[in-house]
């Protein structure tokens, strides 16, 4: 199997990609749902850190740091960084964020890596919805220092229209802040993997193709 295939049966194995019928926080009804924190084991996140070198290595997405938002995003970038290290060899560094501006000891808004200015930044995040989390961070960084954010990898990419735009929150991403996401795996993935019997779930094929055609961005 190739990557993205292993990495679909991973999520279905982890019980982080389930079918149904789900109510999403946009009120969609959906028939598949991504709930990556059913993530809860050592070596469920050494893995999953591998599917994300895998993704920056294939991608030859330039990186010196992988940034990881507090708090989901603490984990994936350790996780991611390891990996790169024990599979490929790549040393990079890490640094996330506090939610609150540390007023002691050696202060400030970040722990790991301190930032400089031209350093490649790779933000490391878990699924993208609106955006917003990006929008949060980009200040951020930005603030610290004159880094160059080459990329962000997300697990899956839905890509879906937002409730306000024709553009996916990957797509409206770029547009924004010039940053290029890159997915793991995308819908367009998981339905392969579903027809090709990489996983259980032909039962909601249908149901799958027509949740792509009336919300998606990109409908092959």
């Amino acid at each position: 199997m190739t990557y993205k295939e292993n990495f679909i049966k991973f999520m279905v194995d982890c019980g982080v990609l389930t079918f149904g019928e789900f109510t999403l926080k946009s009120g969609r009804k959906a028939p598949y749902f991504v709930n990556t924190g059913n993530y809860k084991t050592g070596d469920q996140l050494a893995k999953l850190g591998e599917f994300y070198a895998e993704c920056i290595k294939e991608n030859n997405i330039d990186v010196q740091t992988l940034f990881g938002p507090a708090y989901k995003g603490i984990p994936l970038a350790v996780s991611a960084a390891v990996a790169l290290y024990n599979k490929y060899g790549i040393k990079v560094s890490y640094c996330f964020d506090r939610k609150e501006v540390k007023d002691h000891g050696e202060g400030g808004m970040f722990v790991g890596k301190k930032l400089e200015d031209n350093e490649k930044v790779v933000i490391i995040e878990d699924v993208m919805t609106s955006g917003k989390a990006l929008r949060e961070v980009m200040p951020k960084l930005t603030e610290s220092a004159n880094v160059n954010v080459t990329g962000m990898v997300i697990t899956v990419d839905r890509m879906e229209k937002a409730l306000d735009s024709d553009l996916s929150a990957v797509e409206q991403a770029y547009k924004d802040f010039g940053v290029k996401v890159y997915s793991i795996v995308n819908i367009n993935d998981i339905i392969k993997a579903i027809q090709d019997g990489v996983v259980q779930g032909k039962e909601y094929l249908d149901k799958m193709l027509e949740y792509r055609n009336t919300y998606g961005v990109n409908k092959n």
